[in-house]
C-alpha cells in the first residue's frame, strides 16, 4: 500500500518558484529521506505534505485521501522538529499526552500509549521532569515521543539532529532506525546532512533547486549516481572530479573518482604533491594538488605521508565515473 504520494507537485512563494513538478511514491512502512544542500527546497516540501504550506499545484494522497485541502490535524500526520517545540511549562508526561487530551481520547489508551512510548525511548525515569531539566537529546526523544502516541499514518522529521553534538547526534540516529524496525511506521526524514540519509534510508530522494533529481536505496545512488551532482553529493569525502584530458588528451569529459577509490602506487597514472594529511587512525585522508585540481585519497590504516611530498596515485579503472559537460552521467 502507498502511504504518500505526491503529483506534479509545484510550490511558489510569489514569483518564486520553490518546488518544481515534484513526483515521489512511498510505500507503507518505507523510510524515506530528503536530502540536499540549503535552499534546495526539502523543508517547504515536508511542510507542503504536513500542510503546514499549501501546494500551487499538483496532488498530494496520503494513504487513499486527497489531502491538499484537508487541514494538518486531520491528516494523520506527526511532525518531529529540529527545535524539539516542546511545552516550557508542561512536564514529560504533559507533553506527550496533550495532543491526545484535545483530542479527547480515554485515560486508559493515553496512558497506555505513554507507557508503550516511554519504553521505547526509555524515557519512563523523565516523566515528571520539565524541558528545562533535560539534556538536549532527551528533548528531541520526548519530541519523537509526543509524535509516537498520535500513531499516526506518517511521521515527518525535520532535521531533527541538527542541534545536537556528535555523540548524541551517532546516538540518536541509532535510537531513530531501532525506532523505525519497532514501529514499522512510514517516516519522511529531512536531513543536510548525507551520512543520516546513507545510514537510516530504504530509499533517498536528492533534491536540487526545487527539483529531484534522483531516487533509490543509499547503495543504488552511491554506485549508479546519475548525474555529477549527486555523485559529489553523496560519500564522504565527497568524490573526485578531475577533467579527463589530464590522462586522455583531447577527452572533453569530466572524470569522477571516490576517495576510497585511489590508492598509492609508484606506476599510478596521477601524479600529485600533498597539501594536507588527516591522520585518523584507522584511515588516512591525503589532500592532494594534481595540475591545478584538488583531490583526496582516503587510504585504509596509517600511512607515512607528509606535506609537501609527491607522490603517484593508482585507481581502479571500473571503478571510474564520467560525465558530459552538462554533468550527466555517461557510462
Amino acid at each position: 500500500m502507498t502511504a504518500l504520494s505526491l503529483k506534479k507537485v509545484n510550490k511558489s512563494f510569489g514569483s518564486v518558484h520553490v518546488l518544481k513538478d515534484i513526483d515521489i511514491e512511498v510505500e507503507e512502512g518505507e523510510f524515506v529521506v530528503f536530502v540536499g544542500p540549503s535552499g534546495c527546497g526539502k523543508s517547504t516540501l515536508l511542510r507542503v505534505i504536513a500542510g503546514l504550506e499549501d501546494a500551487s499545484s499538483g496532488e498530494i494522497h496520503i494513504g487513499d485521501d486527497l489531502v491538499n485541502l484537508t487541514p494538518p490535524s486531520k491528516r494523520g500526520i506527526a511532525m518531529v522538529f529540529q527545535s524539539y517545540a516542546l511545552y516550557p511549562h508542561l512536564n514529560v508526561r504533559g507533553n506527550m499526552t496533550l495532543a491526545l487530551k484535545q483530542e479527547k481520547q480515554p485515560k486508559e489508551v493515553i496512558d497506555e500509549r505513554v507507557e508503550e512510548a516511554s519504553r521505547m525511548l526509555d524515557l519512563a525515569p523523565y516523566l515528571d521532569r520539565f524541558p528545562s531539566e533535560l539534556s538536549g537529546g532527551q528533548r528531541q526523544r520526548v519530541a519523537i515521543g509526543r509524535a509516537i502516541v498520535r500513531q499516526p499514518k506518517l511521521f515527518l522529521f525535520d532535521e531533527p539532529l541538527s542541534n545536537l553534538d556528535a555523540a548524541l547526534r551517532m546516538n540518536t540516529r541509532l535510537e531513530i532506525a531501532h525506532l523505525h524496525e519497532q514501529l514499522g511506521a512510514s517516516i519522511i526524514y529531512v536531513t543536510h546532512d548525507q551520512t543520516e540519509a546513507m545510514t537510516l534510508a530504504d530509499k533517498i530522494v536528492v533534491l536540487r533547486d526545487g527539483r529531484v533529481e534522483q531516487i533509490g536505496s543509499p547503495m543504488e545512488l552511491y554506485n549508479n549516481p546519475a548525474n555529477q551532482f549527486v555523485a559529489g553529493f553523496l560519500g564522504s569525502p565527497a568524490m573526485n572530479f578531475l577533467p579527463a584530458s589530464l590522462l586522455n588528451e583531447g577527452d572533453d569529459r569530466t572524470m569522477g573518482v571516490r576517495p576510497e577509490d585511489l590508492f598509492l602506487d609508484d606506476d599510478g597514472v596521477i601524479a600529485a604533491r600533498v597539501n594536507h594529511v588527516e591522520k585518523l587512525g584507522g584511515d588516512t585522508n591525503v589532500i592532494a594538488k594534481v595540475s591545478d585540481f584538488q583531490i583526496t585519497a582516503r587510504l585504509f590504516g596509517q600511512q607515512a605521508v607528509e606535506p609537501g611530498q609527491k607522490l603517484r596515485l593508482g585507481f581502479n579503472p571500473q571503478r571510474v565515473y564520467h560525465f558530459n559537460r552538462e554533468g550527466a552521467r555517461m557510462d
